[in-house]
């Protein structure tokens, strides 16, 4: 636990986000091989790689949506990789990456971008992809959707009170900060090119699949090995339904945690008030008279 931060369990309280689950990867272990680490960045076609990925028969690919939406206490995970890394705490290896991806045969999008270099060197086995774009189409679509999540005020605002957001919120701004130094708009690009330069620097001539998902099948069931699906590639996440989804979700976690006031609050408020009312009532008369009266100064 290289944060700090402990685990704490899914309020039953959070009726309107039944789809979360709520799983401590921190005590996970491996229970399929790692295959294939897509290491692009995210709004290169992540999503529609992780759809493909699905269709050819691999056990889960992990995306951001796995801890923004599916695991929220995965983001626990990841904020201890983040604090072995770039802080200095702890350490974080095979085996904690082991217990973040234990269940999936892939990997793919950020935050798992940030820590390209340690993934490849934890799984020598697994094939490499880079999805990539034009970086000036990238960038626009990023300052419209992951930019704009990461400086969302509604989301800030309710990762106070609700469990998910609590712990997403923390996660994807730490990311932020260390992968885009908190300035997407300016550096944005040129860490575009930076990064996909360390990659061809990584991995050998040979081993690497670029890719771009408007290709289609073939190139990528080339280099997996895997017979060409008969159906179209599948294409998903768009920027308009990035922001809808992102803006339900909210609205959903604000409703958690307005539920959650109604069911705990309300009774806690109650029995706060009745306790007020019964010390009250057994104060000498000249005492309540002088509360009253300043009460009403």
């Amino acid at each position: 636990m290289a944060s700090g931060i402990p685990y704490t369990p899914k309020p039953a309280t959070d009726i309107f986000t039944p789809y979360q689950t709520d799983i401590n990867r921190r005590e996970c272990k491996r229970i399929v091989p790692m295959r294939v680490l897509a290491l692009g960045l995210g709004r290169t076609g992540t999503a529609s790689l992780r759809a493909a990925l699905k269709e050819l028969g691999y056990t889960d690919t992990y995306h951001m949506m796995s801890a923004s939406v599916e695991n929220p206490p995965d983001c626990l995970c990841w904020m201890d990789a983040f604090a072995a890394k770039y802080e200095g705490k702890g350490k974080f290896g095979r085996e904690e990456w082991d217990a973040l991806f234990g269940h999936c045969q892939a990997v793919c999008d950020w935050p798992a971008v940030a820590f390209a270099k340690e993934l490849i060197e934890a799984y020598p086995e697994a094939k490499i992809i880079i999805t990539t774009r034009d970086v000036d189409s990238w960038h626009a679509s990023v300052m419209k959707t992951v930019n704009w999540r990461a400086n969302d005020p509604e989301l800030k605002a309710v990762a106070n009170f609700d469990w998910a957001a609590g712990l997403y919120h923390p996660m994807l701004r730490k990311f932020w900060k260390y992968f885009f130094n908190d300035d997407f708009e300016q550096s944005g690009k040129e860490r575009f090119h930076d990064y996909y330069k360390e990659i061809r620097e990584l991995v050998p001539p040979g081993k690497l699949l670029e890719y771009r998902v408007s290709s289609g099948w073939r190139p990528l069931c080339e280099y997996l090995g895997e017979p060409i699906p008969d159906k179209p590639f599948p294409r998903s996440n768009d920027a308009d339904g990035f922001v809808q989804r992102c803006r339900t979700q909210n609205r959903k976690q604000m409703m958690n945690v307005i539920f959650r006031a109604l069911v705990v609050g309300v009774p806690v408020v109650a029995t706060a008030l009745s306790a007020t009312f019964a010390y009250t009532h057994h104060l000498p008369k000249v005492a309540q008279n002088t509360s009253l009266f300043t009460a009403a100064s």
